[in-house]
């Protein structure tokens, strides 16, 4: 596949990685910084994707990207996705971020683009695969641990217990990890083509990954671009995600 022009600009070390924003109550894009500084840190160039749920445009700017990041949400996707009626712990919904990733979701797989799905993210995947959510995990999930974290965001705060032949096993370099995790939502019914590779301790779903050889999809809960730089874990799925955008675009 040839490497598009923008990613030759960046230089042949530097796949060219979208990474998608929020939308504020402002009607402000935007974003924290982390995304961007943890993608450029593992050699990649950041390119920051406007939620504008267009399929032409999307399409369009995914012909120049090596590689698809979907940043987490202070939102909840609308259950209208997986058949579900709005449970009454359900967040607020963005229609706009919910539009966009599925549509930047379903042009990633027709490319065979490399996608890493960070919790909300992940969560996009999955359901973008055909799975479902649970809801609210304090009130539909009986022995569910804390997983909102609350302000401090880079303290790890549980452990995840990793599948041993996974390739997250393989970054963590073991079965367990702790992780800085932030959500109230999680991954219920899996997806096509996902395999489950972590858990947190009371079960809920952690991490998921492609189960095709030929392409490279990583779903994780919790933030590795918050405090990446302190933390090995992190900084080994950066590094694989912008290697095989790298592959992907050579």
């Amino acid at each position: 596949m040839a490497r598009s022009a923008l990613s030759t600009t960046f230089g042949a070390s530097r796949p060219l990685i979208g990474v998608t924003t929020r939308l504020s109550e402002e009607d402000n894009f935007y974003l924290r910084r982390y995304y961007a500084e943890a993608v450029e840190a593992a050699g990649g160039a950041p390119v920051y994707i406007p939620l504008i749920p267009n399929r032409e445009y999307l399409s369009a700017l995914c012909e120049r990207l090596d590689g698809l990041a979907l940043s987490g949400s202070n939102s909840d996707l609308d259950p209208i996705y997986y058949g579900e009626e709005p449970h009454q712990k359900l967040g607020p919904v963005i229609p706009e971020r919910d539009e966009a990733d599925l549509i930047l979701l379903e042009i990633a797989e027709k490319r065979a683009m490399p996608v890493l799905g960070i919790c909300f993210g992940m969560q996009s995947l999955n359901v973008a695969r055909g799975g479902s959510l649970i809801q609210d995990l304090a009130s539909q999930t009986p022995g569910a641990i804390k997983h909102e974290q609350g302000k401090v965001i880079n303290r790890p705060s549980h452990h995840i217990k990793i599948e041993a032949d996974s390739p997250l096993a393989r970054m963590a370099g073991g079965e367990t990890a702790r992780v800085n995790s932030s959500h109230h939502q999680a991954v219920n019914r899996v997806g096509r083509d996902l395999r489950v590779i972590a858990r947190a301790p009371d079960g809920v779903i952690e991490a998921v990954v492609d189960t095709r050889p030929d392409r490279f999809a990583l779903g994780v809960q919790w933030h590795p671009e918050i405090g990446w730089e302190k933390d090995k874990l992190s900084q080994a799925i950066f590094r694989e995600f912008i290697e095989a955008a790298r592959k992907f675009g050579s």
